[in-house]
């Protein structure tokens, strides 16, 4: 099994206690399918960003939740900004809102593209917001995506919203994420096509491409599916860790293997993956790493196999624990300096009642024992 030089100085987790287990301690609810989530610091708030383009401030214990703005399509994903009482959020209107927290009132709202926000982030200072969009048509007669409409890649100020830099990809970019220094924003699209920039100088520092997220559809359709849909540094910021839905041939099942990758970025060069023995089908979605950096979790949708959310040694790269969440998710974050996993997602919508659609988004709190 290969190593990084850094992970082989991180005990695996079997040499610190016992395997983590994760046990349900609560789950909420919320009006339609969550599609974004962060997690306040002291963890007792959370945001959800959901499909009926609404962004909630949640409270974790009580269940309360507070409506702070609304996107004019699904709101795909929201953030907290350090140092600041804010959160962003972005939607499939192509739109970036800031959301005071105080107020509980949208501030500011900014276009940053003419189709989709697939997904943001936020730096970890909070100076930087990025978004990624792009959207997969015909380019040639292989079905190659065609060249982009605008920069797949934008970074907007934190603060003002004003557009920083504006990078390009090949569409559609489904993942992004700021490295821990917030030096580095990188960006991953359909065709597994990694590009890293240089925020300092607004320059390229790094671009690889892994073909197993990426597969050529033959069954009920003839295109190209699956993709990166999450990607994390590590925490020393020197190797990067992707997941999505390795290659399928049914786009329309979403049957790819439940696969993570991770690669030291600044040499282009694959470090490890998930074992073949320890995963089934279905999509990725969703990456964190613990706060002690000996533990990654990774969760998606689940076709086929025994689980959908599992947690991995960070430094061997060995499944230490795994679950069927009983749900799509969409995203994950650790609470409680790790003593906590908190899931986001959705269950099945069901059928309406008495004019009523059951309350289908949910969030899902798991005590790591």
């Amino acid at each position: 099994m290969l190593m990084s030089e850094d992970a082989t100085k991180t005990p695996a987790i079997s040499d610190l206690k016992p395997a983590p287990k994760a046990e349900l301690s609560k789950e909420i609810k919320l009006p339609s399918p969550l599609l974004g989530l962060d997690v306040s610091a002291d963890g007792r708030r959370a945001w959800a960003a959901c499909l009926d383009g609404g962004v909630f401030e949640v409270d974790l214990t009580s269940g309360d939740r507070v409506l702070l703005g609304k996107h004019e399509s699904y709101a795909s994903s929201v953030h907290q900004i350090a140092g600041q009482e804010r959160v962003v959020s972005g939607g499939y209107d192509g739109t970036l809102l800031w959301h005071d927290l105080q107020e509980r009132k949208v501030i500011r709202r900014v276009q940053a593209h003419g189709f989709w926000s697939w997904q943001t982030a936020v730096s970890p200072d909070g100076r930087f917001v990025a978004s990624v969009t792009g959207q997969y048509e015909c380019g040639g007669y292989k079905y190659e995506p065609a060249p982009e409409k605008e920069p797949s890649v934008k970074v907007f100020d934190g603060t003002t919203g004003e557009l920083r830099h504006s990078f390009p990809h090949v569409p559609p970019v489904q993942a992004v994420v700021f490295s821990p220094d917030s030096r580095y924003v990188a960006a991953g699209n359909l065709m597994g096509e990694v590009r890293i920039w240089d925020l300092s100088s607004g320059v390229m520092a790094a671009t690889f491409t892994t073909p197993s997220f990426t597969g050529w559809g033959i069954i009920k359709g003839h295109y190209y599916t699956g993709g990166i849909y999450a990607m994390q540094f590590t925490p020393d910021g020197e190797e990067l860790l992707v997941a999505g839905m390795g290659s399928t041939t049914d786009p329309a099942a979403g049957n790819g293997r439940q696969l993570w990758q991770r690669f030291s970025w600044r040499k282009s060069a694959k470090i490890s993956e998930a074992k073949e023995d320890e995963i089934g089908r279905g999509l990725m979605e969703a990456l964190a790493f613990h706060p002690g950096g000996h533990q990654f979790a990774m969760a998606g949708r689940l076709f086929n196999g025994k689980w959908n959310t599992a947690l991995f040694d960070a430094a061997a790269g060995g499944l230490v624990h795994s679950f069927d969440a009983k749900m799509r998710v969409t995203q994950l974050r650790y609470g409680e300096g790790g003593a906590r996993l908190i899931l986001g997602g959705t269950t099945d919508q069901g059928k309406r009642k008495d004019g009523v659609v059951p309350e289908s988004g949910r969030i899902k709190l798991y005590s790591l024992v």
